[in-house]
């Protein structure tokens, strides 16, 4: 009579240690994972600005960046958009806003946009951000 086995998976012939280790490696990158998700889907942001049309060419938006979230953010971009009658984007500039807003905290920022006949409103979104390590407690 022969002692057969039947191993599968990562560790064949291993015990409960590699079980173990598995079980680990599993609730640890589900842990990472879940508090990336978190931090990503929690930060939100606060963007008023005003319209200055003083230059022919374009047209600058001078605004504030608040980070409403619990969480610093570092590297901050903002999108401006001109609008016609119809919401159809007609004209888009991107700006940099500061390397690091922390949470509770605000930055100004001047985007520009091309000066386009028929643009009626403009818009200003946060378009990029990396969430950093601080975080503050409700």
């Amino acid at each position: 009579m022969s002692d057969t086995r039947h191993t599968f998976g990562l560790f064949p012939r291993a015990g409960w240690q590699a079980r173990g280790v598995r079980w680990v490696l599993v609730v640890a990158a589900s842990a990472i994972a879940l508090l990336a998700a978190t931090a990503a889907h929690a930060q939100s942001f606060r963007v008023t600005f005003d319209v200055d049309r003083g230059n022919p060419s374009q047209v600058r938006l001078n605004g504030v960046v608040v980070n409403d979230g619990r969480s610093d953010v570092l590297d901050v971009y903002v999108t401006a958009e001109a609008l016609d009658n119809a919401g159809k984007v007609v004209g888009r500039g991107i700006a940099f806003v500061s390397p690091s807003i922390p949470a509770g905290g605000r930055a100004t920022f001047a985007a520009s946009v091309p000066a386009v006949p028929g643009a009626v409103r403009y818009r200003v979104n946060v378009s990029s951000f990396r969430v950093g390590f601080g975080v503050q407690s409700p």
